[in-house]
């Protein structure tokens, strides 16, 4: 009898071991499947007088390849590449709004600045100041195409948070099933593999999109920590993230993380890596940098034409006004938790000062302090208003109390808004209120290159007589208040003078070139009407506005390369540290694959040696059993 049970024990522990292996060929693709093993022991023994005999084979338990080290590792490396690619394919999205060529913002920005060539040479001339319009026009709807694609994109970024946190509520909630599920099997002696694996493949796909600190839990249950200590999942019990938009900053979106009615907001920092933090960080960063690049190019680039266009005089004589509809001085918004009624804004005063970021003003015991936060500097200020940054802050109304906060966003607006203010040709005010007239005695090779207004002086059309001396200086007259002293105190006091550098009195400035002599003059006084048509001295001073360091001491004309270089570095940092990160990833999870993964040829190896020894223990069966009919043949006889 003990041999029919050491071979019926035999065939079905081998059908079983079997069983095992078609179960790993059958799952060999399954995403996170971990490879199973039967394990096996003795069935023990039995004492007879003979000796001790043993009672064949059965199975200890099924185990599976896991590693524990290399699991955790493979989740981290992969949260850390999804973050980094999630971060890459916004960032080419981005990219691809800021085309090179015909169709750059470049492009654009530079035909406008010198399309005023054609009107230095022919004032009057109605086509050329046509093309000047259109060209500015142009531009104005290229800045204004690009935000509102920007903002097409921001949209659908923010879309994505919103879907990405809905993923990561739903794999908990799952989690939190499985690990009931694995309580439930609690008590026994072997282990659930499979719902281990899933268990371990929820971990996965949470930690594709946020990164988790996984805590072993009753039973081989799971609880999952983000943000650094928020329990997420515990046990069976599963909390939820949630979006919201920053109440000072609607272009920005908070995560929160919500358990028992009780809401914390998570910094992006704390919440390390995964999808869900490479989207945010495009969002919250990369796109906002490059948004505010772009509006100080529409906001710098409007102010400054427009100082310069009001200082010339257009065809009917009347003073220009401005080219581009002016900007209305940046509202502050208020923190909820401010307890003043005081109302903020910022204006621009000095448009070459300007700097591309978002700022906090902050209400002090000893004052007020102006944070930019784009690197963190900060203003210490006594009283307001006050210039910070090429930009005015002021209080306009109401109260601010100690503790009060304002978010001002100076360039949010500035490249979507941007409008032309003229229509008419006539309305360029393409002359110079201001003349120069040489001398008649004047012996030397100085030549007037240009001469046009660049403040709005109230002596700018005073006449004022410059008179060079023998030593190559001049002295002037008839000068206004405000000016600089001269360089030499005389007498006769007198300036330096420089052939093609800019001499800049009363609110003019004058190019000449060549050598002087003793006693040559220059006569500078108000333009006469008559001149109008044929004075082009506004529309030199338009071109000259090509060469002014604005844009962090780059020049107008060449705004927009910082713009495109930022661009471009951020998705060549993006590639580099997407493909690093990859590569990490993969080889974390070829190591893990190694261990836990199905091998089909080790499987089919398995296979056959199962195989055979069921086979083997299928004749010992039949062995046993005709030795056992036998047995009872002989003894019915």
């Amino acid at each position: 009898m003990s041999s029919l049970n050491i071979a019926t024990r035999a065939l079905t522990t081998n059908m079983s071991a079997l069983q095992v292996i078609g179960h790993n060929i059958a799952n060999v693709n399954t995403e996170g499947y971990s490879r199973q093993t039967i394990q096996l022991q003795t069935a023990g023994y039995q004492s007879t007088g003979g000796g001790y005999f043993g009672k064949g084979v059965e199975i200890a338990t099924v185990t599976r390849a896991y590693n524990e080290h290399l699991t955790r590792e493979a989740r981290l490396t992969a949260s850390a590449a999804a973050a980094d690619q999630a971060r890459l394919e916004r960032l080419e999205q981005l990219e691809s709004l800021f085309p090179m060529g015909e169709q750059g913002l470049g492009t654009a920005l530079n035909d406008m600045l010198n399309s005023w060539s054609d009107l230095v040479a022919a004032p009057s001339n109605s086509t050329a100041r046509v093309v000047v319009l259109s060209r500015a026009d142009t531009l104005a709807a290229r800045l204004r195409d690009t935000a509102g694609q920007i903002d097409l994109l921001r949209s659908s970024t923010q879309q994505q948070v919103g879907e990405e946190v809905n993923t990561i509520n739903r794999i908990a909630q799952d989690l939190a099933t499985v690990n009931r599920k694995i309580i439930e099997t609690a008590g026994g002696s072997h282990t659930p593999n499979d719902l281990y694996d899933q268990r371990d493949q929820l971990l996965r796909d949470l930690s594709q999109y946020v990164q988790i600190s996984m805590v072993p839990g009753e039973g081989g249950t799971a609880s999952v920590f983000v943000g650094g200590s928020q329990p997420l999942v515990l046990g069976t019990q599963a909390a939820k993230l949630a979006v919201e938009r920053d109440p000072m900053d609607t272009s920005r979106i908070n995560v929160l993380f919500q358990q028992g009615g009780m809401s914390t907001t998570l910094d992006t920092a704390s919440l390390g890596s995964g999808e869900l933090v490479g989207t945010l960080r495009f969002l919250n960063e990369d796109l906002a940098s490059i948004q505010n690049q772009l509006g100080r190019i529409a906001l710098a680039t409007s102010t400054i034409v427009n100082e310069q266009h009001r200082l010339g005089v257009d065809l009917t004589g009347a003073q220009g006004g401005d080219f581009f509809t002016p900007f209305a001085p940046a509202a502050g918004i208020a923190s909820p938790a401010n307890s003043g009624n005081a109302a903020v804004s910022a204006a621009v005063t000095n448009p070459n000062a300007l700097v591309a970021s978002d700022y906090e003003l902050r209400v002090e015991a000893a004052g007020f302090s102006v944070v930019r936060l784009s690197d963190g500097a900060t203003t210490s200020l006594a009283t307001l208003p006050a210039e910070v940054d090429g930009l005015t802050f002021q209080i306009d109304s109401g109260a601010a109390n100690t503790g009060d906060r304002f978010r001002i966003r100076p360039y949010e607006a500035a490249a979507r808004n941007l409008q032309m203010a003229i229509s008419s040709p006539q309305s360029l005010a393409v002359a110079s209120p201001v003349l120069v007239t040489p001398g008649t005695a004047n012996s030397g090779s100085l030549a007037v290159e240009n001469i046009y207004a660049v403040d709005a002086s109230a002596n700018l059309t005073d006449p004022v007589t410059i008179t060079f001396n023998a030593d190559g200086t001049y002295s002037a007259t008839g000068l206004g208040p405000g000016n600089p002293a001269p360089d030499n105190p005389g007498p006769p006091a007198s300036y330096n003078f420089t052939p093609g550098k800019p001499i800049v009195l009363n609110g003019w400035s004058l190019t000449l070139r060549g050598s002087p002599t003793a006693g040559d003059t220059f006569d500078v006084g108000a333009s006469p009407t008559t001149a109008i048509s044929q004075n082009a001295g506004n529309a030199n001073a338009m071109l000259a506005l090509r060469g002014i360091a604005t844009f962090d001491g780059v020049a107008l004309s060449e705004g927009y390369v910082s713009l495109f270089s930022d661009i471009g570095t951020r998705v060549q940092s993006a590639e580099f540290s997407a493909q690093f990160t990859q590569n990490i990833a993969a080889t974390a999870e070829q190591a893990r694959s190694n261990v836990s993964g199905v091998n089909l040829d080790e499987e089919a190896a398995r296979l056959l040696q199962f195989q055979q020894a069921y086979q083997a223990s299928a004749k010992f069966l039949q062995i046993a059993q005709s030795t056992f009919d036998s047995l009872l043949q002989t003894v019915g006889r």
